[in-house]
């Protein structure tokens, strides 16, 4: 059996059209935490802001803890939703101090990659993408690739899993697929290449197929434009024969 080795050659294509991701600025575990939490639906540029707004603001994570909802509420009102995010915040680091003695995780760099994201997992508004992006982005530099909404779209449609899979069943996909060889730095260079390509080419609405390096490896794009060639082709044929008719003499 060969082994299937088309997650390198998309990699290596992304890298190639889009160059180099700015390197990442890697956080302790806790704030990576926080961040993701906050970042759901939201802007990257909008929840670095946010984060970063709170540690001013609030000059600790624990003063953010004790704070009241409404002012963690007012103080990351520029993410999307943020009442129940201000909710889960606020319990989450409640319960971190209550299980841990200590507002911090660093702790957790003594676990398997599994029993941390399980971990992880219990806490209300943290699922499989946050626990990949605890693990994956902050310094405890575990292999696990993060899928966002860009990641499962961009996924889906190089036929790679299946139209129903979500996060969890994706990154498990694409994890046995990533070469063994690929560190932890690896597959987060992988995420940035694929969350760019999915912003930039595959967005939702209106892919730009024809300019995509990925076309010829691309179920859905090659279908796509296939599709858009016969609709494009039957409407020259409709009008050929309009203007025929147009032309013919009359008796």
């Amino acid at each position: 059996m060969f082994p299937d080795t088309r997650l390198e050659e998309i990699h290596r294509r992304l890298l190639a059209y889009y160059g180099q991701s700015p390197e990442r600025e890697v956080w302790d575990p806790l704030k990576q935490f926080i961040y993701s939490l906050l970042s759901s639906r939201t802007k990257t540029e909008i929840s670095v802001a946010v984060t970063r707004h709170l540690e001013d603001r609030f000059r600790g994570w624990e003063n953010v803890r004790d704070a009241s909802i409404a002012e963690i509420e007012d103080a990351i009102r520029a993410v999307t939703f943020p009442e129940p995010k201000a909710v889960n915040l606020k319990r989450a680091l409640e319960q971190i101090t209550q299980r841990c003695g200590s507002l911090s995780l660093d702790f957790l760099k003594a676990y398997r990659t599994d029993k941390i994201r399980s971990w992880l997992e219990r806490f209300d508004g943290v699922g499989v993408k946050t626990s990949a992006a605890v693990v994956n982005f902050s310094t405890l530099r575990r292999r696990a690739i993060c899928v966002d909404s860009h990641h499962l779209r961009v996924t889906q449609r190089l036929g790679l899993v299946g139209r129903s899979a979500d996060a969890r069943e994706t990154e498990n996909r694409l994890m046995e697929m990533a070469p063994v060889k690929w560190s932890a730095e690896m597959l987060d260079e992988h995420h940035s290449l694929i969350k760019i390509h999915g912003q930039q080419l595959c967005p939702k609405n209106n892919p730009r197929c024809r300019e995509c390096p990925l076309l010829d490896l691309c179920l859905t794009g090659t279908e796509m434009l296939s599709n858009s060639s016969r609709g494009k082709a039957g409407r020259l044929v409709m009008t050929a024969k309009k203007s025929a008719a147009r032309l013919k003499p009359t008796k």
